[in-house]
C-alpha cells in the first residue's frame, strides 16, 4: 500500500513535513529516496519544525548524522535523529557503515529519519516508513509514502 502527494512548492515539501510530525512519535524510523535536490532535506527540515527540535536542520551529508533534542520553548517532545546514507556503501557490507554510526542506540527515543536509506538502515526497527521524493520539470515534487509494518498504514490515515 502506498499514498501519493503531489507538492507544488518546495515550502509546500516543508509544510507537509511539519503536517508528518504530528503522527511521528519516538522509535519511528522514516528512509527518505530520491534524486539529488529532491527535497529529502526540506522534508526533514518540516518534520524538525514539527516536532519543535533545536538547531537549524541542514543536510547531513559530510558529517552523516546529526542529533537535534527537543526544545521545550517550542514545544518540543522527542529529538530528532538526522543520518544521510549517499556517502555510505564503498564498505564491502554497507550495512555495517550504518551500523558504525549507533543509530540503534537512539531509534527508540527518536525519531529517525534516514536520507538515502533505502537497502541500508531498514534492520534498525521492525517497521519503518519509506518515503520517495521525485522533483518533476515543472519544480513540483511527488511524495510517495510507503508504510511497511506496524500501525504506519493506520496512522497515515490521520495525517492532516
Amino acid at each position: 500500500m502506498s499514498d501519493a502527494v503531489r507538492l507544488p512548492t518546495p515550502a509546500d515539501t516543508y509544510d507537509f513535513g511539519r503536517r508528518l510530525a504530528r503522527v511521528l512519535r519516538a522509535g519511528d524510523l522514516v528512509l527518505l529516496t530520491g534524486p539529488l535536490g529532491a527535497g529529502k532535506t526540506a522534508l526533514t527540515q518540516g518534520i524538525g519544525a514539527g516536532l519543535g527540535v533545536r538547531g537549524d536542520i541542514t543536510s547531513p551529508t559530510f558529517v552523516i548524522a546529526r542529533v537535534h533534542r527537543p526544545d521545550p520553548a517550542r514545544g518540543g517532545r522527542v529529538a530528532l535523529v538526522h543520518a544521510d546514507a549517499y556517502r555510505l556503501g564503498d564498505a564491502a557490507d554497507p550495512r555495517a557503515e550504518i551500523d558504525d554510526l549507533d543509530l540503534d542506540a537512539s531509534v527508540d527515543d527518536s525519531v529517525t529519519v534516514v536520507e538515502w536509506g533505502e537497502g541500508l538502515a531498514e534492520h534498525l526497527t521492525d517497521a519503518h516508513l519509506r518515503i520517495r521524493i521525485d522533483r518533476h520539470d515543472d519544480d513540483t515534487r511527488e511524495v510517495e509514502l510507503d508504510p511497511v509494518g506496524g500501525d504506519w498504514a493506520d496512522r497515515l490515515t490521520t495525517l492532516p
